[in-house]
């Protein structure tokens, strides 16, 4: 497609207002869990309710490594950490002291988890194909998912005949 065809139309007449059928829409550069909950937490803004939260005991087996990729970043100018079951950043709003950033951030993170808060575990009921724990290993006793797996079907929808 040239420049020429992809410029929009000019600007309708006065007194006709067509003008956002020909703007771009709106483009989201970046997603937190509250875009994908829509709402925030509250161990994201009192820090009281993630303290008692055992890093240790919330290990999955021996493996640490796991708590040590934990950092505490920055998003949109905000603390946050990463959830990585939903690819998407948990925005921390309580005063965080120095020398317990890492600390504070990995404890939000399991409570996030093993709430069953993050959009990632949510969707696993439907999207898990093979046996796990519904909020991880983190949780004793969590439900399996994933035990009856199938493929989505789209309603009407055939497979071409080979």
């Amino acid at each position: 497609m040239s420049r020429e065809q992809a410029t929009p139309p000019p600007a309708p007449e006065r007194g006709h207002h067509h003008e956002l059928a020909y703007r771009e829409p709106e483009k989201i550069k970046g997603i937190d869990a509250e875009f994908l909950s829509g709402k925030r937490f509250p161990y994201q803004e009192d820090a009281s309710l993630v303290e008692d939260v055992d890093l240790m005991a919330a290990t999955p087996g021996e493996d640490l490594n796991w708590l040590e990729d934990i950092h505490l970043l920055e998003e949109e100018g905000t603390p946050a950490v990463f959830d990585r079951y939903s690819n998407s950043f948990l925005k921390i709003y309580f005063p965080i002291p120095a020398g317990r950033e890492d600390e504070l951030a990995r404890k939000v993170l399991v409570k996030h988890l093993t709430s069953g808060n993050s959009y990632g575990i949510q969707l696993k009921e439907i999207h898990c194909k093979f046996p796990q724990p519904e909020l991880g290993p983190w949780v004793e006793g969590s439900r399996t998912v994933g035990t009856d797996w199938r493929p989505p079907v789209l309603e009407g929808w055939e497979p071409p005949l080979h």
